[in-house]
């Protein structure tokens, strides 16, 4: 019966072991971090009701993780790829013990935290990228990231939702306990799992120094470098204000749950959509219009703040987001399959994408800390917001020009689905 259902999703498809395992995996995270991920900012709220604890927090999970990715892709190519996805996933595990552990007292160690989560996403990130690209063949690798974004959407939708439920029905701090629990044992499936896969050798010379420089031979490459400090300058404060603006509009977890519903659902649809209809000669006008679209929403909530126009929100920047991030990958992935050595250096190029991306994280945060202390929140944070988020417009006038030789299909494709499960995260 068990091997009947398997045909029925797979098909004539062969599936090796370690497939399967890395898709389990996969799946634990995105259902782990999406049930409790979001309301961990919350929780460190309730206890401090201060913007600083909490964006101190970000701050170092965006700190912490680029510096990961370097002795992470260091490690990938000196030691075994599966030892650095087991580094990554047993300290979210801690990372998660230790909220359950500091329980009432977690704002107090809000940098620790925030580094133990950087530390996490960095090695998670950057072994599963490799693997992917090494246990997946090409005949594969559609059903793969295929399955693994259905679990990702999955959880993204229902994760949130679900745990806004659970902390409304039980106690507040009981609810919380729960989730954590509920995370923390995911991870520590996901730990077991890794342990099934198969050791996988590592060779090559670690050179993120020289990728780094090439930006100065390959003026596409430092376009989309300096393209996403742009897209970090956004997505550094509003992960996290926007989920504290929901809360204090509505003083419920379970408000908060059925706004990311709202916009992972929009998100879902429109990702469908748009990597349909989004070809290579619309890309720029799709980036166009996604980054448009996400900077105007911002003047829907900074004047007039209620739950319905968040909601609102989320619906815009759910179906906006995808316009945008669905051709500006690809295009990063094609520069970045068309850039020297790209095989070879693979790991490299992702290493470095990552430091730039997370700049701009960590310079949108120090200029919202920096707002907050010279005026009073309520007035800097709309500010601060409407500067930040123009980010990912001013992103279409840095990659307009990018112009790419023709080169052949499968130095694009393999660079490209080595990385492309990143972008869910």
């Amino acid at each position: 019966m068990k091997k009947k259902y398997i045909n029925i999703l797979l098909g004539d498809l062969e599936v090796n072991r370690d497939l399967k395992l890395l898709l389990t995996i996969g799946g634990l995270y995105a259902l782990a971090i999406f049930l409790s991920n979001t309301f961990v900012n919350i929780y460190l709220w309730k206890q401090s009701n201060d913007y600083v604890s909490i964006a101190i927090y970000n701050l170092f999970v965006y700190i912490v993780q680029p510096l990961t990715f370097i002795i992470a892709g260091r490690m990938a190519k000196k030691i075994d790829r599966v030892l650095v996805l087991r580094i990554g996933v047993s300290t979210l595990a801690i990372f998660f013990l230790t909220v359950l552990f500091l329980g009432e007292k977690a704002v107090t160690y809000n940098m620790l935290l925030g580094s133990l989560l950087g530390l996490g996403y960095g090695f998670y990130w950057l072994a599963f990228n490799v693997l992917t690209f090494e246990i997946t063949e090409p005949e594969t690798r559609d059903f793969f990231n295929g399955f693994l974004g259905l679990m990702q959407s999955f959880g993204g939708m229902v994760g949130p939702v679900l745990a806004g439920y659970i902390i409304a029905q039980w106690n507040n701090s009981q609810g919380y306990t729960v989730i954590f629990s509920i995370s923390f044992i995911l991870f520590i499936g996901a730990v077991i799992c890794s342990f099934f896969i198969k050791r996988r050798s590592a060779k090559g010379r670690f050179n993120f120094i020289r990728i780094l420089q090439e930006r100065k031979n390959n003026k596409n490459w430092g376009k989309i470098l300096y393209a996403h400090i742009l897209q970090g300058l956004r997505e550094g404060i509003f992960v996290f204000v926007i989920s504290i603006w929901v809360f204090i509009s509505t003083n419920s977890e379970l408000a908060l749950g059925t706004f990311n519903l709202v916009f992972s659902g929009c998100s879902f649809i429109c990702y469908y959509a748009a990597t349909r209809f989004v070809t290579p000669k619309r890309r720029k006008r799709s980036i166009f219009i996604g980054g448009i679209t996400l900077f105007l929403a911002i003047f829907i909530i900074i004047f007039n703040l209620n739950y319905t126009i968040l909601l609102a929100y989320g619906a815009i920047i759910g179906i906006a987001y995808p316009l945008f991030t669905v051709p500006y990958v690809s295009l990063t992935y094609d520069v970045i399959g068309k850039g020297w050595k790209a095989g070879e250096m693979r790991i490299e190029y992702i290493v470095v994408r990552e430091i730039f991306l997370n700049t701009g994280r960590v310079i949108s945060i120090i200029i919202f800390l920096i707002g907050i202390q010279l005026v009073n929140p309520e007035t800097s944070t709309p500010i601060v917001l409407l500067v930040l988020g123009s980010g990912h417009f001013i992103v279409y006038f840095l990659i307009k020009d990018i112009t790419l030789p023709l080169t052949t299909k499968n130095n694009v494709t393999n660079i490209k689905e080595d990385i492309i499960s990143h972008e869910n995260r």
